[in-house]
């Protein structure tokens, strides 16, 4: 009866072995998959989000400003026409 539990034992000592082995394969395979990833994305030149948040709320900035003096610049038309009449 003491072999089994033995048995069983040896078992289950291998078995938690072989899950902790195969929880750092997988850290190790992730973390070089991440490298090559942020490698390739290095290569490729890609801009980082918050770069590129800050450069869409600058145009749109200067598209407000633009849209503001483009309806300015209309009514001072409008009045120059008036004035001319």
């Amino acid at each position: 009866m003491q072999s089994k539990n033995r048995l069983f034992d040896d078992m289950a000592k291998v078995a938690s072995g072989a899950v902790s082995t195969f929880s750092g394969v997988r850290e190790e395979v992730d973390a070089m998959i991440r490298q090559q990833i942020e490698r390739v994305m290095a290569d490729m030149d890609v801009v980082p989000r918050d770069e590129f948040e800050a450069v869409k709320a600058m145009a749109a900035k200067a598209r407000a400003e633009q849209d503001a003096l483009n309806a300015r610049l209309e009514a001072l038309e409008e009045e120059l026409k008036k004035t001319k009449k």
